[in-house]
């Protein structure tokens, strides 16, 4: 039997996935022609897909060498490389394809894709073009833009794209993943989770889809089955970091004193040290802190310092009182790692709580310039400059100006705002459907909606949010426009609410003191209020301004605004703002949003 009829062989058992039957045949060839090209790299490709890329790798390699401008064989090997996690080699190989053969869709469309993991969608997106632009039925090509706009946060693009790729094929089950995904992200939980179902019917199974699935449901209310979906996530993934979190938040909110019963479980028997850090922190956010602060230094002593476990130790460290410490560890994590804001801002408030006004200043500046959206750093330049007298403060903190209460006109077909509010209230409570309070965000004793109110269709909440526009608009005249101030140059052009939750706060209830950072213009409307805030001495359940979080000298309390039913609250996103606990039975029902301008 010839060479050639040989190969022709082994490539047929490699097209019928026999890989014993090719790799007998490649070897063979190889037992009589060891430098081969074809019946290398078929090997390669062959010991590739049994999972042995340590073998393959300098099959592929050679036969690359002995064919160099075999475009098919440099596609293939990239393709290896990408699989080993080496990308830039990676990349190199398919441009080197495409240089022997720019017509090659197979090295374009792997190039797009690899760019998009790689962190370069706008390149990406050109590859992808070229591809659609040359037939604009490729399906796999729109996928691969769908996925670059969504990289360049382009989400109305990008869901176009998929569509366009579905409408092709309806049975691109990764397209169809895509969209649900994107979906959720846009807060449109009910066609999200329809398109990931279908992904599933179409024979998708990844952790992926399970995990978005679980968040859908979360925003749906079905909680059992959001449950069993990120479970089943983490059957596929057991040590993935996302899927633990959502399980564990979604346990704490449901009432569930075993909530991290799971990453507990995999942290421990893995030690790997992210599983560790996140269940340090979860345990924190639930006011373990003993318990979280000896799984951070056990951290330390399996895996030695980095500059993630001290910047942890150190928030430990500052909510149990002791500041020096924490001082210590934090200046240390941060002078490591420099790069990292949230390891300067665990310092900067440090400092600050420490009365250190000066040091953190330029290191406050130092963000601002990094990020001049993120509303945490003005916060934390207004507390700097508060306790340390400078005038920016009350440029900053213009309670008189900036803080505006709004009494809500009731939207058409109701005769007055308390008919309004108790049909929204009715509403509301139906969508209160959680135990305890979010993990991660300011309310304690209370409970938050879990899907976003802007999405709901029902008829009154979507009154609600039209009903806003309003005293927003006549907010924003009010305060005007100063291209030197921070808040007031970004005062243009139209708005658009990004965020719309409930929260529901039963006795003891509050808010820790928090900032916004997305945001531009935070609020606080009053759907239901007990009769204890009446009392202008407790001011039980009043929105109190300009306290930082953990308490800091010079920096108590500096403004309060009593709540009332009816009452709309617009401030700024970076002025620090919390409540005083409720201590009645009554509850307090609150609904919240931020907006950002658009101009």
């Amino acid at each position: 039997m010839s060479t050639q009829q040989r190969l022709a062989r082994a490539a047929e058992a490699y097209g019928q996935r026999d890989l014993a039957a090719a790799e007998r045949e490649c070897r063979a060839i190889l037992a009589l022609y060891p430098s081969q090209p074809d019946a290398m790299h078929l090997l390669g490709l062959v010991l590739r897909l049994k999972g042995d890329l340590a073998a393959a790798e300098p099959l592929l390699r050679a036969s690359v060498e002995r064919e160099p401008q075999r475009a098919e064989f440099r596609f293939n090997f990239g393709n290896l490389l990408r699989a080993a996690g080496r990308l830039p080699e990676a990349e190199q190989q398919y441009r080197s394809a495409l240089v022997i053969d720019p017509a090659a869709r197979p090295a374009r469309l792997a190039l797009a894709r690899l760019l998009v993991a790689g962190g370069v969608p706008d390149a990406a997106e050109r590859e992808a073009r070229q591809l659609v632009d040359r037939d604009a039925r490729d399906a796999d090509a729109w996928a691969v833009v769908g996925a670059a706009q969504r990289a360049q946060d382009r989400l109305a693009d990008a869901e176009t794209s998929y569509r366009r790729a579905l409408a092709v094929r309806p049975e691109h089950a990764l397209a169809r993943h895509n969209l649900g995904a994107l979906l959720g992200q846009l807060q449109r939980a009910d066609e999200s989770l329809a398109e990931l179902d279908r992904a599933a019917r179409l024979g998708a199974t990844s952790r992926e889809l399970h995990f978005n699935r679980g968040r859908a449901l979360i925003e749906l209310g079905r909680f059992d089955e959001a449950d069993d979906a990120i479970r089943a996530a983490l059957k596929l993934s057991p040590t993935d970091l996302g899927s633990h979190t959502l399980l564990a938040k979604l346990r704490f909110m449901r009432g569930d004193p075993d909530y991290m019963g799971e990453l507990a479980d995999v942290a421990t028997k893995t030690n790997d040290p992210r599983l560790l850090l996140a269940l340090g922190d979860l345990l924190r956010r639930g006011d373990r802190l003993e318990e979280a602060e000896t799984i951070v230094r056990r951290l330390v002593e399996r895996h030695g310092w980095m500059p993630q476990a001290a910047s942890a130790l150190a928030v430990l460290l500052q909510e149990q009182g002791r500041l020096p410490e924490a001082a210590a560890e934090a200046r240390r994590a941060q002078a490591a790692a420099p790069e990292d804001p949230d390891l300067t801002e665990n310092l900067i408030a440090i400092l600050l709580q420490l009365g250190e006004g000066e040091e953190p200043g330029p290191l406050i500046q130092r963000e601002r310039r990094r990020a001049p959206l993120d509303q945490r750093w003005l916060a934390y330049e207004a507390t700097a400059a508060r306790i340390t007298g400078s005038s920016r403060y009350e440029e900053l903190y213009d309670y008189e100006r900036f803080v505006r209460p709004f009494d809500l006109e009731p939207p058409d077909g109701y005769p007055d705002i308390e008919s309004f509010n108790a049909a929204l209230r009715e509403r509301l409570i139906e969508r209160h459907r959680l135990q305890a309070h979010p993990l991660d965000q300011s309310l304690r004793l209370g409970t938050q909606t879990s899907r976003s109110l802007l999405v709901d269709p029902d008829p009154v909440i979507q009154a609600f949010i039209r009903a806003l526009q309003a005293p927003i608009a006549t907010y924003r005249e009010a305060i005007g426009f100063d291209a030197a101030h921070p808040y007031l140059e970004r005062n243009l052009g139209t708005s658009r609410i990004v965020g719309c939750w409930s929260v529901r706060l039963r006795r003891g209830g509050y808010h820790v003191n928090h900032v916004h950072p997305e945001g531009w213009l935070s609020s606080a409307y009053y759907v239901e209020v007990p009769a204890e805030v009446e009392d202008e001495e407790m001011r039980s359940g009043w929105i109190k301004f300009g306290e930082p979080r953990m308490p800091v000298p010079g920096a108590p309390p500096a403004h309060f605004v009593q709540p009332r039913a009816g009452r709309l609250v617009l401030f700024p996103s970076y002025m620090w703002h919390g409540t005083t606990p409720i201590t009645g039975e009554a509850a307090r029902m609150t609904v919240a949003f931020d907006a950002v301008p658009e101009g």
